[in-house]
């Protein structure tokens, strides 16, 4: 019996170590989830889920787009279907001082903290691995920044990339006794990719160390090729950070799995029809409280991260029953339940001054053309 438990002991460890079993600390790192839409040019989020596009200075916007990695291709072969590119706009005016074009990912404090890394010692390791593709053979910077207590910031390079070629990029970073995690919900890193930063953000910096923060020097000095040439791109994929100084396998997750976590920073609740489009099958069940308001309530498929903030497009929700209509203005919502935390698992939809609804009747807020939506953000 003794020796039959420990080759299952044996089995499982060799699984884990080849499959994984929630090893990776970063959520949508095969990029499969994009539910505020597949492109976008607006700076934050708003294309992949939890991938972030910051710049400035710029003379054309980038766009950050979710895309489909080529058949045939490595990383293609291992499992990945999909990938976060920027496109670089037209930058008539060059490479200015204070341009810049950086992409992020924000993971929470409690994420890291309580992974199993000792983050205060430097004997003790995370590896973080990925693959990227750039349009223009040159090297490029990546950090992470630490953004509790004292500021700390650790600086790598990819390498001279050839020019759209996939390559994988491995980098092992030790713990630092400067680095401060709390077990909250804050941002517990800024992961950043450093397409361009102008020289008034760059200068003298080590490489592979940690080392105070200071903005004026990122990163070394830049390479601006990608910068200068109009609709360059860089795609990643297979973004992985996990425990200890090896990387191993992608830890592929399902669709639904990655849904769920990501669901927790976002949620959308978009419009939708039915094969023969006369009917719009995206609703929510309300009430009319009176004859002059309607109340429903959203309650989201996780819990959030924190109180949801909300947009929506008030000219295409409507109320509907089986008596009356009347449009839904979307800055009518208020706070169901107002709990910080780990709390925040729902809203209260309320519309007032409603337009000669029977007090009484039950009906639905439904989306009555292209485009009407309400979205909950609790992003970092």
């Amino acid at each position: 019996m003794a020796l039959k438990q420990v080759g299952l002991e044996r089995l499982n460890t060799a699984t884990t170590k080849k499959i994984g079993i929630n090893k990776n600390l970063i959520i949508n790192g095969a990029m499969q989830v994009a539910q505020r839409g597949t492109s976008s040019t607006v700076e934050g989020y708003g294309s992949v889920d939890r991938m972030r596009l910051s710049h400035g200075n710029v003379d054309e916007n980038p766009t950050h787009s979710q895309v489909n990695v080529a058949s045939g291709t490595t990383p293609y072969t291992l499992g990945f279907r999909k990938a976060y590119r920027i496109t670089n706009g037209n930058q008539t005016s060059g490479a200015g001082a204070d341009d810049h074009v950086i992409f992020q990912y924000r993971p929470e404090d409690q994420d890291f903290a309580t992974s199993g890394w000792n983050y205060t010692s430097a004997s003790s390791y995370v590896t973080m691995s990925f693959w990227c593709k750039s349009s223009i053979a040159q090297n490029f910077y990546f950090d992470w920044q630490s953004d509790n207590g004292s500021q700390y910031r650790y600086v790598m390079e990819t390498g001279s990339l050839s020019a759209d070629t996939w390559t994988k990029i491995t980098k092992t970073i030790p713990g630092n006794s400067n680095i401060v995690l709390n077990n909250d919900t804050g941002v517990g890193f800024y992961i950043q990719w450093h397409l361009f930063d102008g020289t008034n953000r760059t200068g003298t910096r080590p490489l592979d160390a940690w080392a105070a923060l200071d903005n004026t020097t990122r990163t070394p000095d830049q390479t601006s090729t990608w910068y200068t040439t109009n609709d360059s791109t860089f795609e990643i994929t297979g973004l992985q950070i996990e425990v200890g100084s090896v990387a191993t396998d992608f830890e592929h997750r399902s669709f639904g799995q990655e849904l769920a976590l990501c669901q927790r920073y976002f949620f959308a609740i978009p419009y939708g029809s039915s094969s023969n489009n006369t009917q719009f099958i995206s609703s929510i069940d309300a009430f009319a409280v009176s004859t002059s308001e309607i109340r429903a309530q959203v309650h989201f498929p996780v819990p959030m991260r924190s109180n949801a903030s909300y947009t929506g497009s008030s000219t295409n929700i409507e109320y509907n029953s089986s008596n009356n209509s009347d449009h839904f203005n979307a800055s009518g919502l208020a706070d169901y339940l107002s709990i910080t935390g780990e709390n925040a698992y729902g809203m209260s939809l309320r519309k007032t001054s409603a337009a000669s609804i029977d007090a009484g009747t039950s009906g639905h807020f439904i989306f009555r053309a292209t485009g009407g939506f309400l979205q909950f953000s609790a992003e970092l």
